[in-house]
């Protein structure tokens, strides 16, 4: 999948989970004032937030896929980790937002009793959250990006949310108002955790560290498979957002001509980038190496 397929899909799937929470911002934020719940009309409100985050999904993968300039010879990929960072920290506000609610709810108490309309808008938020996470994830793997994959757990902790919502209602209308802010907080603190979880993936992908040991391995086999090719001096990789960087070292016979021993880097070169979607490019540096043979000659024999 190139750059622009990756862009368009990311951006078709934003397109959707904008139009279908503007809907349930709607419904939910009628049912709220309606049902005279105070809970689900503070989450209409942050069904209307996940807008804003979606938006900067679509404004991230649009910027990340630019290409190469004299200004950014290695791209713009850097700009959806960007994107990512900006999303984990509204999470975390979002996490924020609602433990402080839930304890001054706690504090202050909670004598209102809401109507039946406010369970039933709780419940169908509940569904279509939980599908707008598993469609958004499916999506984030599939490009692999680290910004629809935040947006997704966003649709999450908005489920998680209307959860809190549908217990607080629920134990309004029997009796313990206390269940809403309750929840509130443990929900909360589910939701504060993804967050640091999606930062700390994204600050990661922004300083260049190196690529899982599977993929490693991976590069291992197919340079080493590649025929001329002695040893591996060196191996290093760096994760440039979602795509990664290769610089490898390969010994070659040290009485290979320059010709030979270009065809055998170019040819390390090629696989790496033909078999590794995730590789954005491959360096190649070739050292000699002495060889059996050529030891043999030296020596005489």
């Amino acid at each position: 999948m190139n750059d622009e397929q990756r862009y368009q899909l990311g951006n078709h799937i934003s397109k959707v989970t904008i139009g279908v929470n503007v809907g349930l911002s709607v419904v939910k934020l009628l049912a709220g004032v309606i049902g005279r719940s105070g809970a689900m009309i503070a989450d209409g409100v942050h069904s209307l937030s996940d807008v804003l985050s979606t938006m900067a999904v679509m404004i991230g993968l649009r910027m990340a896929k630019k290409p190469a300039d004299a200004d950014h010879p290695y791209g713009h990929e850097k700009m959806e980790s960007v994107a990512t960072i900006l999303l984990a920290t509204l999470l975390l506000f979002t996490a924020g937002g609602i433990a402080y609610s839930g304890f001054m709810n706690i504090i202050k108490g909670s004598t209102s009793v809401p109507g039946r309309i406010a369970v039933y808008a709780a419940l169908s938020s509940i569904g279509v959250k939980e599908w707008m996470y598993h469609y958004t994830i499916k999506g984030a793997k599939k490009i692999n990006s680290t910004a629809l994959q935040a947006d997704a757990w966003h649709h999450r902790s908005d489920a998680f949310s209307s959860i809190g919502s549908l217990v607080g209602i629920i134990g309004a209308r029997l009796g313990f108002s206390i269940l809403d802010p309750l929840a509130a907080l443990v929900i909360s603190v589910l939701i504060g955790k993804v967050a640091v979880e999606i930062y700390i993936q994204a600050v990661r992908q922004m300083l260049d560290e190196s690529a899982d040991e599977e993929t490693l391995q991976k590069l291992q086999e197919h340079i080493l498979s590649i025929r001329g090719v002695l040893q591996i001096d060196e191996l290093k990789t760096r994760i440039h957002a979602n795509k990664v960087y290769v610089d490898v070292e390969i010994a070659v016979d040290q009485e290979l001509t320059i010709c030979q021993a270009h065809k055998i880097a170019e040819k390390v070169h090629d696989t790496i980038e033909q078999k590794e979607e995730k590789v954005k490019h491959c360096m190649v540096h070739v050292n000699p190496c002495e060889t059996k043979q050529t030891q043999k000659t030296l020596s005489g024999v």
